[in-house]
């Protein structure tokens, strides 16, 4: 485990050079290595490097962490291996509750807690729709797509009613990297990094509750307790990287299974892996979307949606006849 571990960090490092070094204006190994020695501090590069490069490589960074670990997570509670922020309509709720509060007058500066408050109320009513029916795999997808139907139908209307705020809305709705600085950083990745440092200490808890919540209360957790703070961890994790990065889809999907694959279901050693893999995944899909079509950028989300949409579908087909699928 270790070495597989040890594996997915040497990947990350060779990523994060490699989203630095790659884009519509290439840039050498050594010119990148003198900028982050802080020499050649006048160089055109040195610019590039330190106020474009470095800055959306830590939100790629960032945005594939905290959705990752937040798929991970709302699998677990859930009990459902289909359940990510995508799915299920939390980045939905993020991103209505950013849209209406920019339309109140908002600040850029109130983003990231809109969107916390929003993804939570989303999970929120999720969770207690399919708690009310029943937890199986089709009911919370179906209460999923019926929140986020309506919380999408709330977002265009917010884009009739305030034509200011859709300048950027395209690229919002699609999620997208580009444009990033450490100031608009800040706040989410402290919310982020703090979210993640307390999911690990969760680990444990997440494996009990995976076992059902007659068997976990009998080995003495507080089921209530532990669900309640795992969905707000989740919430913050996902609605902190909407703030920022949009409306990126299929990451707490698709990492948190190829994850599971490759390192079992164990969640200690699960959600530290989801993490690096997921900042990997972002990683490369921002850097594709850089080069492909270059001088012109494709979003990190259209690729996204190109990779996890018949992946949703093969998961989805897996299994027939609706059965709970455990996390």
């Amino acid at each position: 485990m270790r070495k597989k571990i040890s594996f997915l960090v040497i990947l990350l490092i060779l990523c994060i050079f490699a989203g630095i070094l790659l884009g519509s204006v290439h840039i050498s190994p050594v010119s990148v290595l003198r900028c982050l020695a802080g020499l050649d501090r006048d160089s055109t590069t040195y610019i590039l490097v330190t106020t474009v490069r470095l800055p959306r490589v830590a939100g790629a960074c960032l945005a594939g962490m905290g959705l990752a670990a937040a798929g991970v997570i709302l699998q677990g509670v859930m009990n459902n291996s289909l359940a990510s922020p995508n799915t299920i309509g939390v980045n939905s709720g993020a991103g209505f509750a950013v849209m209406l509060t920019l339309m109140l007058g908002g600040g850029y500066t109130s983003t990231a807690p809109a969107a916390f408050a929003g993804a939570l109320a989303t999970t929120l009513v999720i969770f207690s729709l399919a708690y009310l029916a029943d937890s199986s795999r089709t009911t919370i997808i179906l209460a999923g797509i019926t929140v986020s139907g309506f919380l999408n139908a709330g977002i265009n209307t917010i884009k009739l009613l305030d034509t200011d705020i859709t300048v950027n809305l395209t690229a919002f709705m699609i999620g997208s990297l580009s444009g990033l600085t450490f100031d608009s950083l800040r706040f989410p990745a402290a919310a982020i990094i703090a979210a993640l440092f307390l999911s690990l200490f969760l680990t444990k808890a997440l494996n009990v509750l995976g076992l059902g919540d007659d068997i976990a209360r009998s080995l003495g957790l507080n089921v209530t307790f532990v669900r309640l703070a795992l969905l707000v961890l989740s919430s913050i994790l996902s609605g902190c990287v909407v703030s920022y990065a949009g409306l990126l889809s299929f990451v707490g999907l698709i990492v948190p299974h190829i994850c599971r694959r490759l390192f079992g279901n164990d969640a200690r050693y699960l959600l530290p892996c989801s993490v690096l893999l997921g900042a990997c995944f972002v990683l490369i899909c921002d850097i594709l979307g850089r080069i492909l079509f270059a001088p012109f950028e494709l979003p990190a989300g259209v690729l996204m949606s190109f990779v996890g949409g018949p992946f949703f579908l093969y998961l989805l087909f897996k299994k027939k006849g609706g059965r709970r699928v455990n996390a």
